[in-house]
């Protein structure tokens, strides 16, 4: 689940990023429906499993507002993404 997680993370991140980038004029105005519903649907997949995700790694509140705080933050993601891959790796190690 976590590596789901990881992949809403990603597309979610980018699709804020297409929006804004509508927002600003470098992308055309055409596009504004398709972009609003396909983020808005990332979005809500990405709240909706960052619950799960942090009850399931045992992940403190703090942790879990820093995720949902980071999905309203542009280029947040990236640090998510950090995050999330670093934890992984440690989980990794361990089973070992």
């Amino acid at each position: 689940m976590l590596k789901f997680f990881r992949v809403v993370s990603i597309l979610e991140g980018f699709s804020y990023l297409a929006v804004l980038s509508v927002t600003f004029g470098f992308i055309s105005r055409d596009f504004v429906s398709g972009l609003g519903m396909l983020h808005g649907v990332l979005f809500m997949l990405y709240l909706f499993l960052a619950l799960p995700v942090s009850n399931n790694q045992k992940w403190p509140l703090v942790t879990f507002f820093s995720l949902f705080i980071a999905s309203i933050v542009p280029f947040a993601f990236i640090v998510v993404e950090l995050f999330l891959g670093q934890h992984l790796k440690s989980q990794r190690l361990t089973k070992v």
